[in-house]
């Protein structure tokens, strides 16, 4: 996963958008991309500007958007650390769907990419743990709900120390 440092958190918004237009349509218009970004169609067209001088997506005035390869690239890249944060946010810190995707977009483009494999990573972890998995997961989203534990800490142990006996298949 390599993240794509010269492109501002702006650009990345706007390749974003133009690749889930692009793939829903074939094709991009300005007025799309203004209306999915809440922005207006200058702003736009100076975004497509740019966009275009690095090579990642075709454009010329009152013509159809389309994208470059190298910009379809970027553009999954960015939508892959989108989707890596907000599934953190949702799977391990139990946090309000809408809420995970609001901070999803704001920390992709600051998240250095190994904090991202790391997260990725730690999530794998722990739904595969036999001292972690889904029940400690689920645990920590009822602790945030309700402020406490299910059962004491011993309680817990103890089942981890019984299930490390199962024979392993």
């Amino acid at each position: 996963m390599k993240k794509t440092r010269d492109l501002s958190a702006s650009l990345e918004d706007y390749i974003e958008a133009i690749y889930h237009i692009v793939n829903d349509k074939h094709v991009a218009r300005s007025k799309e991309i203004a209306s999915r970004l809440e922005v207006s169609r200058a702003s736009v067209t100076e975004a497509l500007r740019a966009l275009a001088r690095k090579g990642l997506i075709n454009y010329a005035p009152y013509e159809h958007i389309t994208m470059t390869a190298k910009g379809i690239m970027v553009a999954k890249d960015v939508i892959f650390r989108h989707e890596a944060l907000k599934r953190f946010f949702i799977e391990v810190l139990a946090i309000d769907r809408t809420i995970s995707e609001e901070a999803a977009c704001r920390i992709e483009h600051a998240a250095p990419p190994e904090v991202i494999a790391r997260m990725i990573s730690f999530t794998q972890f722990m739904q595969c743990c036999p001292r972690g998995g889904e029940d400690l997961i689920k645990g920590f989203a009822n602790f945030c709900q309700e402020g406490k534990t299910s059962t004491n800490c011993e309680e817990c142990l103890s089942g981890c120390r019984d299930q490390s006996k199962l024979p392993t298949i």
